[in-house]
């Protein structure tokens, strides 16, 4: 019965648009560091594009960094960049 409960609750809390279950995203966690990496994403040097790793450096430099004070790996900043 307490099953059935707690998978009624789950249920009512995705019709209305809320994340369930699952770890949360570095959007959710963290919406400053995105802003600012799409803002450097943006923001493009003379010449091309800034490559995802220069991106990480730069937020590393600013001061975002990840749980365990690591810069982010690039294909963290790209899951950033993709929403």
């Amino acid at each position: 019965m307490l099953v059935a409960k707690l998978k009624g609750a789950r249920d009512r809390k995705r019709r209305t648009g809320v994340k369930v279950e699952g770890r949360k995203s570095i959007a959710e966690q963290k919406p400053e560091t995105v802003k600012m990496a799409r803002k450097l994403a943006r923001a493009r040097p003379k010449g091309g594009k800034r490559s995802l790793r220069e991106i990480s450096a730069e937020l590393a430099a600013a001061g975002h960094l990840t749980a365990s004070g690591t810069a982010y790996a690039p294909t963290a900043v790209k899951l950033m960049l993709a929403r």
